[in-house]
């Protein structure tokens, strides 16, 4: 028997196997994939009509990948778009660079490398790139960060690069990386001719970080550590900008006015208390943060990200695992305000937190970062997508109603039905590029252990000789099965998560033996030396009622419905009353069934019910209050993540309570 020491690099692959994903990840490479090719292209057939961020007249167009073809001087025109158009055709390309590691595609790898082709003929000798500027602006470059966005479509490259290189060893996608890199090392700093700042939308922090760990370049660590301590050590540092480009000259109408706290550089990162301003802002800092606190073990860095997560999770995170309370500003408000009809909710927030989780449980050996990922990846993030990956969400209500969208304008940016496309298309191609790296979210390889903390089954091999099989029907089951062969015997600590939703209720059974293993850290750990080792583990699914802290005001005497990771919701597709007034109590019977032939094969919640009987339309609209007869009926619940899939109708996730 041997013992080798684990490393970050003894992964070596993880196949995904599980029915529930292999959809998805087919999905992206079918359908979503080609689709919004088409779509940057401006050769799909889109309406963006229902887009709640419309750029005004637009209508069908992306123009994205025509716009790195003006650049590269292989069209003429100007730019369109958002100065961030770029990051469509990046976060695209990272997606794409993904699927082939499960999905190997020789047209759509002609389509890539002939994208890098094009990015490359579009990058400045300098190893600038932002297609706004180049197009448009030349002399405005670097001038206006706190609407720029160069720095955060630059990163969004970065990764990109990374992943292609990585996927494809293409040392042309690489080295595109590392100029644009070079560009801002040169242009950024406290040197004579460095510009002392930061960009108003944080993402280079993290980009920097994923390339320094493939070139081992410590220039690229060290800015990303510089552009983090100094956020915020100058608040006036994009009012002085701002001024010297010409207060009238703004990129992106009111953007000006959003106010440091949007920003989050009201004070420097070790004073920030709070989550605040535009929640993807903060998931990205955050994200960055935490890679750039384990790369250096920077204490002010690890102690900002344990508070932020604990401010996020703890007190401003929805139970789906959405977040950004309101529409003005897309953000964060304050301690334990989520309206559920008016929120935001964004997309990209719940991809960007669950970023942020996995590079938290990278630091920390914890399980509540793995749980918040599977919160996302069943509930939250996976909303955004539409079930034929076709249509998607910007904003995800946990209450929707089309008349109240229709109608009240405070509520427009509410949609019942998930839309072709946006003018701001961030959040379609993110979902894609979490959906296509979900290999990388399934194990954490410790120096000393192995983690398994995602229940997505798949067939895994580690560089000392030891195979894991994970096999399940999860979520829709909570029997999970390991098959772990270690043909060189190593000695090895196997840990499997035990989800907090099923941290009262569970067996272990090794090679048929029940175990009594308590959890630590919110693992349930096993010792593994011998060649074999069968592992099975019986998680509670049964249907629970969970309610809010009483600090929620909105939440306050309300229940939700959760079954295993998946929280669930009603709809009017199945029920005829208007959805507020069914009343479920704490001891409604409840039961489960699988409806193959629904919503592409959902579980299905019937819950016992109380309903009043309708007033009459046009009686007085107040009257004194008696005791209301209720009547027994029975509500019908989906999967939240799978709402919006059919007619148009409204949903409410939190019932009343009898």
């Amino acid at each position: 028997m041997s013992e080798t020491k684990l490393t970050s690099n003894s992964l070596q692959h993880v196949t995904v196997t599980s029915p529930f994903w292999k959809r998805y990840q087919e999905l992206v490479v079918s359908e979503v994939l080609p689709y919004q090719w088409a779509v940057m292209n401006d050769e799909a057939n889109i309406n963006m009509s229902k887009d709640p961020q419309k750029i005004q007249g637009a209508d069908k167009n992306s123009h994205a990948v025509a716009n790195l073809k003006i650049a590269a001087g292989k069209m003429k025109g100007h730019h369109y778009g958002f100065p961030f158009q770029d990051t469509d055709v990046y976060k695209w390309l990272e997606a794409a660079a993904y699927s082939f590691s499960y999905h190997p595609n020789p047209a759509l790898k002609t389509i890539t490398d002939d994208l890098i082709d094009l990015i490359a003929d579009a990058q400045e000798d300098d190893g600038y790139l932002s297609t706004y500027f180049q197009i448009d602006a030349p002399e405005r470059k670097f001038k206006r960060l706190q609407q720029s966005h160069e720095l955060y479509t630059m990163g969004h490259y970065i990764e990109a690069g990374v992943a292609y290189y990585q996927a494809t060893g293409s040392e042309k996608a690489l080295e595109i990386a590392k100029r644009m890199a070079d560009c801002i090392v040169r242009s950024f700093g406290t040197g004579d001719g460095q510009i002392n700042g930061y960009d108003g939308h944080p993402e280079i922090e993290l980009a920097l970080s994923r390339l320094y760990e493939v070139t081992h370049n410590e220039d690229y660590l060290n800015k990303a550590l510089y552009f983090l301590r100094v956020r915020g050590t100058e608040p006036d540092f994009f009012e002085k900008q701002n001024k010297a480009d010409g207060l009238e000259n703004d990129i992106i109408p009111g953007m000006r006015d959003a106010g440091e706290r949007y920003y989050l550089d009201a004070e420097p990162i070790a004073d920030q208390k709070t989550a605040d301003g535009h929640a993807v802002r903060v998931v990205y800092l955050c994200t960055g943060m935490a890679y750039v606190a384990r790369l250096t073990n920077d204490k002010t860095l690890l102690e900002a990200c344990h508070r932020f997560w604990k401010d996020i999770v703890k007190r401003r995170m929805y139970v789906t695992g959405n977040v950004g309370s309101t529409t003005t500003g897309e953000a964060f408000t304050y301690d334990y305000d989520l309206p559920n009809d008016t929120m935001y909710g964004e997309t990209c927030a719940s991809v960007g937190l669950t970023f942020f989780a996995r590079q938290m449980s990278l630091l920390d050996t914890n399980s509540e970062y793995a749980d918040v990922i599977e919160k996302e990846l069943f509930n939250g993030a996976l909303s955004g997508m539409a079930l034929d990956g076709k249509h998607f969400f910007y904003v995800n209500p946990l209450e929707a109603d089309p008349q109240a969208s229709a109608l009240n304008p405070g509520k427009s940016h509410v949609l019942t039905h998930r839309a072709d496309w946006f003018g701001c298309a961030c959040c379609p191609a993110n979902l894609a590029r979490l959906i296509t790296s979900l290999d990388q979210y399934v194990y954490d390889v410790k120096p000393d252990r192995i983690l398994s903390n995602q229940f997505i089954a798949n067939q895994s091999e580690f560089k000392n000789g030891l195979k894991v099989e994970q096999t399940s029907n999860f979520p829709w089951s909570g029997e999970i099965h390991f098959e772990i062969s270690n043909p060189n015997q190593v000695e090895t600590l196997f840990g499997i998560r035990l989800p907090n939703w099923s941290k009262a209720n569970y067996e272990l059974k090794v090679n048929g033996d029940v175990q009594d293993i308590k959890a630590t850290d919110g693992y349930l750990y096993i010792s593994i030396n011998q060649e074999q080792l069968s592992v099975d583990l019986s998680l509670d699914m049964a249907t629970k009622f969970m309610r809010a802290s009483n600090r929620v005001s909105v939440d306050f005497g309300k229940l939700a419905v959760q079954r295993g990771p998946i929280v669930f919701c009603a709809e009017s597709a199945d029920n005829e009353a208007p959805l507020w007034q069914y009343e479920v109590s704490t001891k409604s019977e409840t039961s489960y069934e699988f409806e193959p032939d629904l919503l592409e094969g959902v579980g299905t919640i019937t819950v016992d019910a109380k309903l009043p009987t309708m007033d009459e339309d046009g009686a007085d609209l107040y009257t004194e209050a008696t005791d209301e007869k209720l009547e027994d009926t029975k509500i019908k619940l989906v999967p939240y993540y799978a709402w919006a899939n059919r007619e148009d109708g409204a949903m409410r996730v939190w019932l009343s309570k009898e």
